[in-house]
């Protein structure tokens, strides 16, 4: 089995986040104490939607809302490769 690597996740006007291999894109950025709109951590309602300007994630949990080609829901997903993002 192949361990997960730390990514680093680069948020325009933010700065730089490390990603621990376990957690989601969302629990790293709660953890920088970032403010990012979300209601149901599942994939379900898309209210986390986040532009991924890039990199590759991973999804924990398949999702079910809407996302489009360059979006990403940071709830229930993992940074594969380094990343770079833009909140709203």
């Amino acid at each position: 089995m192949t361990q997960r690597k730390t990514c680093l996740i680069k948020v325009v006007s933010h700065g730089d986040i490390e990603q621990h291999p376990e957690h989601t894109v969302l629990q790293a950025l709660e953890a920088q104490r970032l403010d990012v709109h979300y209601h149901c951590r599942e994939g379900f309602c898309g209210a986390c939607r986040t532009r991924l300007l890039s990199g590759e994630v991973d999804y924990v949990i398949e999702p079910l809302a809407y996302i489009n080609d360059d979006e990403i829901l940071p709830c229930c997903c993992r940074a594969v490769t380094d990343i770079e993002l833009e909140l709203a």
